[in-house]
């Protein structure tokens, strides 16, 4: 797989109207990611539109619900075509379990391949300490990031979403095919903004990760192609060692 191939760029804009702005701009992105905001204004339309430029789709969503509601929101996403989904772990292993099974089942409706299901563990924003005082969670943030990651391998998804920082702890201790997608990636050129946990792509690639999901350094870069170009440069070295 060409570095390129492994960053995954956010198009995290308002309207569909903003997301081709950025498609046109961008036509070297072989992976997009399509969050909450544009998919509620958008739409599946957004999806249609992406697969019209024979594109890959992550759809981050993060599905978080009671199993029979997480499984018949995964059964309508198989129906899409997609290739990454995001659930949170902490779910549970019921949800998990059922939103694999449903994903599977909306995607051989339509003969299309069932999106890899992707557990989210702890989101970048949150740091040692919101995970203690403010969510009350008494373990330490890669012991619970690992915790989630665990729970997830038992109920069958083994795709995870995690912060850079706890990529190098889980690719050590996963299953061999656990698919490693990592948010919380900043370039040194970059600012960190709202993210808390973050590392360049460069040191992300090393420690293990096999996706990496840049926004803000691309999209809200003066012009978006150098910086892509840049993040593909500075990961080049790590790919092919």
């Amino acid at each position: 797989m060409q570095i390129s191939d492994r960053i995954i760029v956010a198009l995290d804009v308002p309207t569909k109207a903003g997301a081709i702005a950025l498609l046109d701009r961008l036509p070297q992105v072989s992976f997009w990611k399509v969050g909450l905001e544009l998919f509620i204004s958008a739409g599946p339309e957004i999806l249609q539109e992406l697969q019209h430029r024979h594109k890959r789709i992550f759809l981050d969503l993060k599905l978080h619900d009671i199993p029979n509601t997480m499984a018949g929101a995964c059964r309508a996403v198989g129906r899409y075509g997609v290739d990454l989904l995001t659930v949170h772990a902490t779910a549970g292993n019921e949800a998990l379990a059922a939103s694999l099974t449903a994903v599977a089942e909306g995607a051989a409706e339509t003969g299309c391949a069932p999106p890899q299901l992707l557990a989210v563990t702890v989101l970048t924003s949150i740091d040692a300490r919101m995970l203690a005082l403010e969510l009350n969670v008494p373990l330490e943030l890669p012991e619970q990031a690992l915790k989630l990651a665990m729970l997830a391998q038992e109920a069958g998804v083994t795709g995870i979403v995690c912060s850079p920082q706890e990529v190098a702890e889980l690719r050590r201790v996963l299953t061999r095919d656990a698919v490693l997608v990592c948010p919380g990636v900043r370039p040194a050129w970059s600012v960190a903004a709202d993210q808390r946990r973050v590392m360049t792509p460069a040191e992300a690639l090393a420690a293990g990760a096999d996706y990496l999901v840049v926004g803000r350094p691309i999209t809200g870069a003066a012009d978006p192609a150098v910086a892509f170009d840049r993040v593909c440069e500075e990961c080049a070295t790590v790919g092919s060692s």
